[in-house]
């Protein structure tokens, strides 16, 4: 995992620093198709997700429960294998942003939960 920061110093890039070089050109690409494909499990997940906490019929659940772990497992292995080929960046975030939400989810969970509040760790 590489680190980049900007010349300002606040943001920082977290990529794979062997990026696998592509040709610009009309046609879609290997990256092109790899993040279609990532789009489309993203998009059937989060629908599989709605279907589980609508399903009625146990059998049913169950069934939508394993084939929603699949989907999801196979989103991961193209994110995977996509961050491994340096084609998909994340953004590192301010560790005092960090700090100020997990002080408000900690705030909300002392005031708000019925008992007494719940630990956030």
């Amino acid at each position: 995992m590489n680190q980049n920061q900007n010349q300002s110093g606040q943001s920082q890039t977290i990529a794979n620093p062997k990026t696998t070089k592509l040709q610009k050109t009309p046609q879609m690409n290997d990256r092109d198709f790899l993040n279609d494909a990532l789009a489309t499990e993203k998009y059937i997940t989060n629908n599989y997700s709605i279907a589980l906490n609508e399903a009625s019929h146990e059998a049913l659940y169950q069934d939508l429960l394993s084939i929603c772990t699949e989907a999801q497992n196979e989103q991961r292995q193209l994110y995977n294998l996509m961050f491994k080929k340096g084609w998909y960046k994340l953004e590192q975030e301010d560790q005092q942003k960090l700090q100020q939400k997990h002080q408000q989810f900690y705030n909300y969970t002392t005031t708000q939960f019925p008992y007494g509040g719940g630990q956030l760790q």
